[in-house]
């Protein structure tokens, strides 16, 4: 995230502040088209109700570190995507609870008592997205040329440390951090959360063209709408809710919707006659 604030300027959040359409429509998709998708989907596939109640979690944490650092490499709107973040990090302290236990009792007839633990939720978004994030815009105002010169360095470490997670998560055993999935649980939930994940992308992306946003907004929306904050889903149904059931839904998305938000992006890109290349 500091390196994606490298390639950011206060006067990018200025416009933000200014045409102010494009965040509270985004917002908006995040905060309650994502859940909708998330139980019209579950009403209608047969899946176990814990599962299904995992796939409501995941659509109720929207937005995190990945998104941000998908619409940097996509150029995409990175001030609209560290914007969302900042607020609907805020904001799902208070509407997860109310997704997760209407999830809860229209699936499992049952409600549970669920609050975030405030200042570790904070902590999270704040400490590890928003203040290195306002680092590198820092530095770039302050020291241009080192900016400058920092910047292409950092995009490979950026990559290569995301490729590592990517390696632990895909290959990894549960004691160093992988998913521990097997076979008949990707075979079950991927249809499933494929679905879902292109449902929301679909949605943050045509969102903001109903409203005339230009397209890096766009796809900033897309990129904020399809990839989930897969660690808040894990502290919800591991940690607070204590059901490794409801885990694997999340544990199946973060296996995937990096690289089908990635192929989202190209195309979309493509189709508009945008640079489709990685940012530089």
């Amino acid at each position: 995230m500091f390196g994606v604030g490298l390639s950011l300027t206060f006067s990018d959040f200025l416009r933000v502040i200014r045409q102010p359409q494009a965040f509270f429509t985004a917002l908006s998709v995040q905060m309650l088209a994502l859940p909708t998708i998330a139980f019209i989907i579950a009403l209608m596939l047969p899946i176990a109700a814990e599962l299904k109640v995992g796939f409501i979690i995941l659509a109720a944490s929207p937005g995190g570190a990945t998104s941000g650092f998908l619409t940097y490499l996509w150029r995409g709107n990175v001030a609209l995507s560290l914007s969302l973040t900042a607020v609907n990090s805020a904001l799902t302290l208070f509407s997860i609870p109310v997704v997760v236990n209407l999830g809860l009792r229209v699936f499992l007839d049952k409600s549970s008592d669920l609050h975030l633990p405030f200042w570790d939720t904070v902590g999270h978004i704040f400490f590890i997205t928003i203040i290195p994030a306002f680092l590198g815009v820092w530095l770039r105002k302050m020291r241009p040329v080192l900016a400058e010169r920092i910047s292409k360095p950092a995009k490979y470490i950026m990559l290569g440390l995301l490729a590592i997670v990517f390696a632990v998560k895909l290959f990894g055993s549960e004691s160093v951090g992988g998913t521990g999935l097997t076979a008949k649980d990707i075979s079950l939930l991927l249809p499933v959360g494929l679905l879902q994940n292109a449902a929301c992308l679909l949605t943050g992306y045509f969102a903001l063209k109903y409203i005339n946003a230009p397209h890096a907004s766009r796809l900033t929306a897309a990129m904020e709408s399809g990839v989930q904050n897969t660690t808040l889903a894990f502290l919800i149904a591991g940690n607070l809710l204590g059901n490794q059931v409801m885990v694997k839904p999340a544990l199946i998305y973060s296996m995937f919707s990096f690289w089908t938000a990635c192929l989202f992006a190209y195309l979309a890109n493509k189709s508009t006659g945008q640079n489709i290349s990685l940012r530089h």
